[in-house]
């Protein structure tokens, strides 16, 4: 085969006149050109660390300071060293070295620098100290204080021209510990509408006397963390949340992503895989050159970055104790999966990125092998979907050495991987329940055997040209892959485009060495372990209960004109929709951001409020329609509050999880904590932000948007909720349960939310309102 042999550089063999050497030309010529493409990325790398150290400096501001500095003192007819030769000459033979005119020179550009630094760091030092303060989140909807303004314009100010993705990592302030008291008062408020008064009186006492005897201590602790780290919580919720837990992390921890609900741009599986992936690499391009604009709240503000640098080239790495997040700086394959088989693709030839006509020749290469998989090698990936400890103790035993190792290290080596899945998903407006249940469960689980699920994220594309994602959750919170899935999708059918047959647009490459298939040697005990995994891993899946609908009926548009956050209306739907569904209030959580701080990752909105609660009870009594619609205002404004403080660093959750952690490491029980940190969130909810709009055409083409992501439930009797909003009038639901509990059944709430969301909108009466 050809590629076999370009993938020998040189072969010899012994005769009696000596060694004979024959060398590749062609291999020599990759090898050559693999080596230039490192070293400009490594220059790339130096120059942007560079560029982000002295951010926001740039050489023409240093240039600019170092000129005006040596034309003032010259004007001025002042010493431009300040002395300093005058200093060293006293201690060093300067003068024998350098003339006087060198000497002004070269002593006024290390003043000049000297002063740039000093400048740079007083802006920096300002600068953190205007992002500490948060509030501008106060201000109306569509108002702006003058205070607020003026603090923006100081913040544009200091925060330099062109930023890149990294500039404001040194500018953003620390996540503060909130006080032990704010934070009792705080729970016990969120737990008051869960509890009776029984109840809520022991648990009041508890928490009295925790912040009054052991409280005060283990906050001691967190002050001291909090100085010395960059996050007082990240590094401890990446461990013990994620990479302790000893579960399967398929449909636990890992989300998926969807494809554009309503476009389709080509049935050819292997051309859609061959643009998706040629986009993924260009984003990652761009990531390794620090080119991605970093998020800006009212363009202005900045957001941590430091998520973005496990995306790519990362795999979880089993352990019998702990799992570990392995990440390689560059990686140029990609793994790809395909009836059982897994194959590595080189993602570069002739030292360039492979051209998305080149991807979709790779792909049809791999979806036009018909060789069987070899003995264990169709069920691998099961020890992935499966119990940690296994699949840690199987890594050790049957894969630590030989070819089994060297395919390993390919996988979680790669790129990112890929699943050329063999069935076909997509919306089916004739079928429009079972087709988006079917795909999302796709997405979420897949076979459980053709899926990576240690992989940082996975590429799924379907038999009939529909994609989407499966993400490890370890490494990175959603709105991080939502940011590359956006890029994929913006590029996908408009920027690379298709031909008239649906095939990506170029030619095929006529001397592209062909994908690697990787050897396993697996044996029969290594089996067993698979099979075992695969079994708890189909148990698992086989219980999950997705349903995914549309809302059409209105949108963001409407609810913007009842003068109410969109977000909080739909939290208080879910609230209305879940007593309705169950008769009872339960403790909720919503996913909110901390990354207005350095290492920010989340933070939990507690919505079953004092205040939802009675709205839904005046909602369930029919009391007045004026009534409601006070107590829906009041509630809503309530939420928006429960969010700002949530990401400014007030919320009550991750502070609670801390001062649990520290109790643990003193060994020290804490009745109140154990019980705090046991209680089940059996409503977990979640928006899918859109976080570049500018990507998308919203206005004439909302249908250019995926169809948002989504999660298993994080109780066995609860409900997990996504949902995203589409341009003005569409908002996508993706709703997840378990069928072996007989309290829960997705289809029935998706039907009670959407009545909620009908009667919610009801109260403002807007058609009457436009008429009068």
């Amino acid at each position: 085969m050809a590629e076999a042999h370009q993938a020998v550089a040189f072969q010899f063999t012994v005769t009696p006149d000596g060694i004979d050497l024959q060398l590749c030309h062609e291999a020599l010529r990759q090898i050559y050109l693999s080596g230039l493409h490192s070293w400009k990325k490594r220059f790339i790398r130096f120059k942007n660390g560079i560029m982000t150290g002295v951010y926001p400096g740039s050489p023409s501001g240093l240039l600019v300071v170092v000129v005006g500095y040596m034309s003032t003192t010259k004007y001025a007819k002042l010493d431009p060293t300040l002395g300093l030769f005058t200093e060293l000459s006293a201690y060093l033979p300067v003068s024998k070295y350098i003339g006087e005119d060198t000497q002004r020179i070269v002593g006024g550009v290390l003043v000049s620098t000297g002063l740039w630094v000093t400048i740079i760091f007083f802006m920096r030092s300002i600068l953190k100290s205007l992002l500490s303060w948060h509030g501008w989140m106060y201000n109306r909807h569509g108002t702006m204080s003058l205070r607020t303004k003026l603090w923006l314009v100081l913040v544009k100010l200091l925060s330099g021209r062109k930023p890149m993705l990294y500039s404001f990592q040194n500018t953003l302030p620390r996540l503060p510990v909130p006080p032990v008291k704010d934070t009792m008062r705080r729970y016990l408020e969120s737990v008051r509408p869960l509890m009776d008064d029984e109840k809520y009186n022991r648990m009041e006492g508890l928490a009295k006397d925790f912040e009054k005897n052991l409280g005060p201590k283990l906050q001691w602790y967190l002050k001291l963390k909090s100085w010395w780290a960059s996050n007082y919580v990240s590094d401890w919720w990446e461990e013990y949340i994620y990479l302790r837990g000893r579960g399967p992390i398929m449909v636990n921890s890992n989300y998926y992503a969807m494809d554009f609900l309503y476009v389709f741009p080509t049935n050819i599986q292997a051309a859609r895989a061959g643009n998706a992936i040629h986009a993924i690499m260009l984003y990652r391009r761009k990531l390794d050159r620090a080119q991605i604009k970093p998020l800006m709240v009212l363009n202005t503000i900045p957001m941590c970055s430091s998520q973005y640098e496990r995306m790519f080239n990362t795999s979880r790495v089993p352990g019998v104790d702990t799992d570990v997040i392995q990440h390689v700086n560059e990686s140029k394959h990609i793994a790809v999966y395909h009836k059982g088989r897994i194959f590595k693709v080189w993602m570069f030839y002739d030292g360039r990125l492979l051209l998305p006509r080149e991807i979709e020749q790779q792909m049809e290469r791999i979806l036009a092998d018909k060789s069987e998989p070899q003995p264990g090698e169709e069920y691998l990936a099961a020890l992935t979907a499966g119990d940690r400890v296994p699949w840690a103790k199987a890594r050790t035993e049957f894969f630590s050495r030989g070819r089994n190792k060297q395919s390993l290290d390919a996988v979680e080596k790669a790129a990112f991987f890929v699943t050329l899945d063999d069935t076909e998903q997509r919306y089916d407006p004739n079928n429009p329940v079972q087709s988006l249940d079917n795909y999302a469960k796709s997405l979420l689980h897949g076979k459980c055997h053709d899926r990576w699920f240690d992989k940082s994220f996975n590429l799924i594309v379907f038999k009939n040209g529909t994609m989407g994602l499966n993400a490890e959750h370890a490494w990175a919170d959603a709105p991080i892959v939502g940011h590359l899935w956006e890029h994929v999708l913006s590029m996908d059918p408009v920027k690379l485009g298709y031909t008239e047959e649906g095939h990506c647009k170029g030619s095929p490459h006529p001397n592209l060495p062909g994908p690697q298939r990787l050897q396993w040697d697996i044996s029969e005990p290594c089996q067993a372990v698979i099979d075992s995994s695969l079994n708890v891993a189909r148990d698992l899946a086989d219980d999950v209960d997705c349903h995914t609908f549309p809302f059409v009926s209105f949108g963001k548009g409407l609810i913007k004109k009842c003068k109410i956050s969109p977000d909080a209306f739909i939290q208080i739907a879910l609230q209305l929709a879940h007593f309705r569904d169950k008769g009872k209030f339960c403790l909720t959580y919503e996913a909110s951001m901390t990354r207005l701080f350095r290492e920010g990752r989340t933070e939990t909105v507690r919505s079953c409020t004092i205040q939802t609660c009675a709205f839904v009870k005046a909602m369930v009594n029919n009391d007045t329609r004026e009534e409601k619609l006070r107590l829906l205002r009041v509630a809503a404004e309530k939420h928006q509050d429960l969010y700002r403080l949530a990401m400014t660093g007030k919320g009550i959750d991750r502070h609670l999880f801390c001062l649990y952690l520290v109790s643990k490491y003193l060994g020290v029980d804490s009745p109140f904590l154990k019980e705090v940190l046991s209680e089940p969130w059996r409503l977990s909810t979640s928006q899918t932000p859109l976080q570049q709009v500018e990507l998308f055409d919203l206005k004439n083409h909302p249908e250019y948007v995926s169809g948002g992501g989504g999660f298993g439930p994080v109780a066995d009797d609860g409900y997990g909720v996504s949902y995203i909003i589409i341009g003005e009038d569409h908002i996508n639901f993706l709703i997840s349960s378990k069928h072996s509990s007989p309290e829960t059944d997705s289809h029935r709430f998706g039907s009670n939310i959407k009545q909620a969301m009908l009667d919610l909108l009801e109260l403002f009466q807007l058609d009457k309102n436009a008429t009068k």
